[in-house]
């Protein structure tokens, strides 16, 4: 798992992190039980707090992308698949309908997409 946290960046650190793993899920890169490096040692391996990892592991698993198993671990939840679930479909449709009623060409509302990701 490759994953780099820019210290000066814009995100937070533990967004950046979030983010990467969330990116390797959708990308199919991580599959469905996957196990995560530990907290620990992710911290270890890019310089950062223990509590910084932990709560992108938090961030993840409200988003029911990772399962933490106590002390067997974290793991990967959903699969490629399951990360292009209905809801987010529903949500595309809806925002597509708003775009076009704004008046907004498809380059302007993938525009709005970007800066809200």
């Amino acid at each position: 798992m490759d994953i780099t946290v820019d210290p000066v960046g814009i995100a937070p650190p533990y967004e950046q992190v979030r983010a990467q793993i969330e990116a390797l899920i959708r990308a199919g890169e991580l599959a469905r039980g996957t196990r995560l490096p530990t907290v620990r040692q992710l911290s270890l391996d890019l310089g950062l707090a223990v509590n910084t990892v932990a709560r992108a592991y938090k961030e993840l698993e409200a988003d029911h992308l990772v399962e933490t198993r106590g002390r067997n671990g974290t793991f990967v939840l959903a699969s490629r698949s399951q990360v292009d679930d209905k809801e987010t479909q529903a949500a595309a449709v809806t925002f597509a309908r708003t775009a076009r009623r704004a008046g907004l060409s498809l380059a302007e509302a993938s525009e709005v997409l970007r800066r809200a990701w």
